[in-house]
């Protein structure tokens, strides 16, 4: 096999994580009316069982950085894909709201873990002139899987009370091929076995995934970097909040952050309550949660076509400025007493299509960039689990604040938080276009 076909063949295999990431988090959206009759729960309630899947990513994702320094990349796959399959097969038997949400908590373990370590190790095999994109191929699959929820939902939609169930079983058909394609052929990360004294195997995945040339441009980087982290103390969780590494995982954990409490998740998954909100009869708002799915996942290719041509403060700064623009204006469309369906469905299209071009894969990109070797399991961790509560926040709190305050108040509030994103990215975030990982190291002074 090529060097490029067995790059891009590995990309494919650790992408399939993402791929059961979008399906676990947006699979319940056609489920929501059912489950929430089936167990007559309250909208408090509905808001648990959506959001406590987050509880479990944000669980996955703070313990995931230790065990893919101890264990490795790959075994952490693997368990994240036997989580996958278990969670699905749960949730579709679940006989009440408490098993329900156990299973649901579990497959947020899977998620969490995955949300870790694929970019982690897409970052770590990929050359630096197309690692952008590599990483953003993760994202990629995330909208896959949410346009593929979608449809399912849609199909499955006229199959009774027991509609739901079918629905939230499909990642469990995903989750045995990516356990097939885990086992199959699927190497570990170079950087992992250079780290653990495998430097046979090492160089032998560097030239399966880039040649010769990125053997010669590489490993001597890698192999420096790792001799300075062997001649410092093993890093302590209190020292990511010390000194210059502190300020690097303080700016990666509120990108992070920022990209959650915009709103995204809450779109993604009551897309179909919006849209009813709007006017829309059921029928027809799960055919426009999937026009929302289907946005989404387009917009996201044109992401891979720009992160490693524009740069990736460019492609953020953009992309704050049109969720700006139309969470504006769904906040002006909610504030009167009858929608316009048509404006609502155009201006929810187009904050996906910003935020799917921009902080949708970029944030991934720059927090698998900016922390070095020494630090990147913690750093990540942590900024993950950040991100997984600011999820929960947010999805916890959107049919709450809809049933309470009204849509308005809701899309008011996701409207600062992307003001505040602006802000933020203008100010913090580095350029890192282009360059090694060893480079960004240091050139943050690491």
């Amino acid at each position: 096999m090529s060097n490029n076909k067995y790059l891009y063949w590995t990309t494919f295999v650790a992408i399939n994580g993402g791929l059961l990431f979008g399906l676990n988090m947006a699979g319940i959206s056609g489920a929501v009316d059912m489950i929430k009759g089936q167990f007559s729960l309250t909208d408090s309630g509905l808001g648990t069982v959506a959001a406590l899947l987050t509880i479990g990513c944000l669980v996955g994702a703070l313990f995931t950085g230790n065990f893919t320094e101890k264990f490795g990349r790959k075994k952490v796959m693997i368990t994240t894909a036997v989580l996958y399959i278990i969670s699905a097969l749960g949730c579709a038997v679940a006989e009440s709201a408490t098993i329900l949400i156990l299973f649901r908590l579990l497959s947020g373990l899977a998620v969490g873990a995955t949300s870790v370590v694929a970019p982690m190790y897409i970052s770590e095999i990929s050359p630096a002139k197309s690692r952008g994109r590599l990483v953003s191929f993760n994202q990629f699959a995330i909208t896959i899987g949410i346009v593929l929820a979608y449809i399912f939902d849609y199909l499955l939609i006229g199959f009774g009370n027991n509609a739901w169930r079918y629905m939230l079983a499909i990642p469990g058909i995903f989750g045995v091929l990516y356990l097939i394609f885990l086992i199959a052929k699927f190497p570990e990360s170079p950087r992992w076995l250079l780290a653990h004294g495998q430097k046979e195997e090492a160089i032998n995945v560097l030239n399966r995934t880039g040649g010769k040339r990125l053997v010669d441009e590489e490993l001597p980087e890698m192999e420096k970097m790792l001799l300075a982290d062997k001649s410092k103390d093993r890093m302590k969780f209190s020292e990511l909040f010390k000194g210059k590494t502190g300020k690097i995982v303080l700016i990666g954990t509120l990108i992070a952050a920022l990209q959650q409490i915009t709103g995204i998740n809450a779109v993604i998954m009551f897309s179909p309550e919006i849209f009813h909100a709007a006017g829309s009869a059921k029928g027809d708002s799960m055919m426009q949660a999937m026009i929302v799915g289907l946005v989404n996942f387009l917009m996201t290719i044109v992401a891979l076509w720009l992160v490693d041509k524009k740069g990736r403060k460019t492609l953020l700064l953009w992309g704050a400025v049109g969720m700006i623009a139309s969470l504006a204006y769904l906040t002006w469309e909610f504030a009167k007493p009858v929608q316009n369906g048509i404006g609502v469905l155009i201006a929810l299209l187009v904050y996906i299509s910003f935020f799917a071009a921009s902080f949708a894969p970029v944030m991934w990109v720059i927090i698998s960039e900016i922390y070095p070797n020494r630090i990147k399991g913690l750093a990540m961790s942590f900024s993950t689990a950040v991100s997984w509560l600011c999820t929960f926040l947010t999805v916890y709190f959107a049919p709450v604040i809809q049933g309470s305050l009204g849509l308005a108040y809701l899309f008011g509030i996701f409207g600062l938080f992307s003001v505040i994103a602006f802000v933020f990215v203008k100010i913090w975030i580095p350029e890192t276009k282009g360059k090694s990982l060893e480079q960004i190291e240091e050139e943050l002074g690491l």
